[in-house]
């Protein structure tokens, strides 16, 4: 079954969650899993790459928009619509809404931080997992 991962911030700020989405899809990465980062739309997702780029001037995470070509496949993708090819194994998702191909994942993580939107959204997505039997855990993060 999916494991899911909530990772708590306890800053307001949404540049704080794309900073942590950052580090933490650099680490997901590191571990060794292909990653696919499922974002709210195309100018989300332009944002969330431009700041992989930048976000640590030592970090470099090998990441495609889904859509572009990328030989051999980049190991994190970024996309909107659509799922991604399979054999990606973990999903970050900061979609305010749960994606219908979510369980396809070994491990799904999203991210919750004090700004009201977030909150709400996340809130409704904590519980729909949790009424599908799924075993949510959360992770405190002082940010």
């Amino acid at each position: 079954m999916t494991r899911i991962d909530f990772y708590v911030l306890s800053a307001t700020t949404l540049e704080a969650r794309f900073d942590f989405a950052c580090r933490l899809t650099e680490t997901i990465y590191r571990k060794g899993y292909r990653l696919h980062v499922h974002l709210e739309d195309d100018a989300m997702a332009r944002e969330f790459d431009e700041r992989l780029w930048v976000f640590r001037e030592d970090a470099f995470v090998p990441h495609v928009l889904m859509g572009e070509q990328s030989l051999p496949p980049a190991p994190v993708t970024l996309g909107w619509e659509a799922p991604p090819e399979p054999g990606i194994e973990a999903l970050l998702n900061l979609n305010a809404a749960i994606p219908s191909w979510f369980s396809r994942f070994e491990r799904v993580a999203e991210i919750i931080n004090q700004h009201q939107e977030v909150l709400s959204a996340k809130r409704e997505c904590w519980q729909t997992y949790k009424s599908r039997g799924y075993e949510v855990k959360a992770h405190h993060i002082n940010s």
